[in-house]
């Protein structure tokens, strides 16, 4: 994809965001990680209009995450572009504004800055990576600016929202960990495993996961070897060969690894070079299953995947809007869309719905309709064309997208299934299963 840079605009978002940064920068651990040196955003417009509602995106297409933020990207243009050929919202088109937050809280704030104070955006879908949605929220919240993350799973946004941090201006389309944790923890027993061990990310999604998983796995009757010394890397960090030792320690039956696919795909060489992983089972999560993670983590000496046999979760997409969408992705992209793609569609169109719901282009009345066109009692719908039409009659809605259902609740969370996924001899991912956290 094409980019342009912004670097007039990205000046003035840099002085914006030093007033807002010590917000967005939680100096406890692991609550984001910091960077060894602040990126700027790299944006794109998808449209010249300057008139009517304007979306932001801000999803990493580089970064540790830009294996899968490629895979998502892709779904707010197209949900614009569909949106704008059929009547737009408030009978106006809608302009959308994209930044690569590069898998950086940094580069995050600042892009969130960019798109509520210069571009002024009503609604932004993104971030992904949990610990940049933390940064991002904390701009958009005092801005007035609905965020609705595809993917940012950690339990932490949960907590925040219970306590009011938010406001109403966050929403996720993906379910929070606490769900694919126990999702995760009831596939393990259901394997035979007794004994696992952890070894995640150091920041809100690796942590966060980490915790609920701890906590189910022992209601189910599992013991977390490394509970009380838990492995957790930087997420800068480079070498892992401290970390594969201490994860691979005390003779566990499986390893859970919650990790970031450029980083994680570091750690488990490491520990296959070290030999520790032969007769462990590998258990892996969302935040590595993209077609290109085996290859990132390579082959063994005899030629097979060092990943082959590794199985993991991920939240699944079985909307009633899904197979449309798939039509629609495969006629005006080709292909399949990939993970995530499902969720980011969705984020975009509540955004679209809820303006259009409200009869006004700002966050404050997107926030203030989210819940009624995700979660009321108005007719079922899974086309946005058709729900727009309904609204534009005066008619209620009850959204139900291409993920599931997307019945976002009180604390802007919704609950779905989980695909389950396993790694061939040959590198090829597939899903193999459903399990579901209820």
């Amino acid at each position: 994809m094409a980019k342009i840079r912004v670097s007039l605009a990205l000046s003035i978002a840099t002085l914006a965001s030093g007033f807002l940064l010590a917000a967005c920068e939680n100096p406890t651990p692991p609550s984001s990680p910091t960077a060894s040196s602040p990126a700027s955003p790299t944006a794109t417009t998808t449209t010249s209009d300057t008139k009517g509602l304007k979306i932001g995106s801000l999803l990493p297409t580089t970064g540790d995450l830009a294996s899968i933020g490629q895979q998502m990207v892709g779904s707010v243009p197209l949900l614009v572009d569909t949106v704008n050929a059929c009547g737009g919202v408030n009978g106006e088109k809608v302009t959308l504004i994209q930044v690569d937050d590069q898998t950086d809280p940094k580069a995050g704030a600042a892009g969130m800055t960019k798109l509520a104070t210069l571009d002024k955006v009503g609604g932004v879908v993104g971030s992904f990576a949990s610990s940049v949605s933390t940064a991002a929220v904390s701009v958009a919240v005092p801005n007035k600016v609905m965020i609705i993350s595809p993917g940012s799973t950690s339990p932490v946004f949960t907590d925040k929202a219970k306590k009011g941090d938010f406001k109403g201006f966050w929403a996720r389309t993906a379910p929070p960990d606490t769900y694919q944790a126990l999702a995760l923890a009831q596939l393990a027993r259901k394997k035979g495993f007794k004994r696992v061990s952890t070894v995640v990310i150091n920041n809100d999604y690796g942590v966060g996961f980490e915790k609920a998983f701890v906590e189910t796995f022992e209601k189910l009757g599992g013991t977390v070897v490394n509970k009380d010394k838990p492995v957790r890397y930087d997420p800068k960090a480079q070498t892992f060969d401290t970390e594969a030792t201490a994860a691979f320690a005390g003779k566990p039956d499986a390893v859970l690894g919650v990790l970031y696919a450029e980083t994680g795909s570091l750690f488990l060489k490491a520990a296959y070079q070290q030999g520790v992983t032969k007769g462990v089972q590998i258990l892996l999560t969302d935040g590595v299953k993209s077609p290109t993670f085996p290859d990132q983590v390579g082959k063994a000496s005899d030629g097979k995947y060092i990943l082959s046999g590794a199985i993991g979760t991920v939240p699944g997409s079985s909307g009633p809007g899904l197979e449309n969408f798939n039509k629609l992705w495969k006629d005006k992209k080709g292909g399949s869309p990939g993970e995530y793609a499902p969720q980011a569609w969705d984020a975009a169109a509540l955004l679209v719905l809820a303006a259009q719901a409200a009869k006004e282009n700002t966050g404050v009345a997107i926030a203030g309709k989210l819940r009624e066109v995700a979660a009321g009692s108005g007719t079922p719908v899974s086309d946005v064309c058709e729900g727009l039409k309904l609204l534009k009659a005066g008619k209620q809605i009850n959204y139900q997208g291409a993920s599931g259902d997307v019945d976002v609740d009180a604390n802007g969370d919704v609950i779905g299934t989980y695909d389950v996924w396993t790694v061939g001899d040959d590198g090829k991912i597939k899903v193999i299963d459903k399990v579901s956290p209820k």
